[in-house]
């Protein structure tokens, strides 16, 4: 009978989920585009912004998968 209450308390206080990472925050801007700029160099930076991103992306689906795993069992 103790072992079906601790069963029941532990389901009704739900999961604690560890706090997201600060840097899957952020959001990725633009490259800035100044006039008499070479296209190239604007184009280089926005893919660099781009890279950035996809970064984070990647880290999110670690996260995700992490927290899945260690609730899963």
């Amino acid at each position: 009978m103790n072992r079906a209450a601790s069963a029941k308390g532990q389901a009704s206080a739900g999961v604690l989920l560890p706090p997201l990472p600060d840097d899957l925050r952020k959001t990725e801007p633009h490259a800035a585009v100044t006039e008499g700029q070479q296209l190239v160099s604007i184009l280089a930076r926005e893919r660099q912004a781009l890279d950035r991103a996809n970064s984070r992306v990647e880290r999110w689906q670690l996260f995700y998968e992490d927290i899945k795993r260690r609730f899963s069992h």
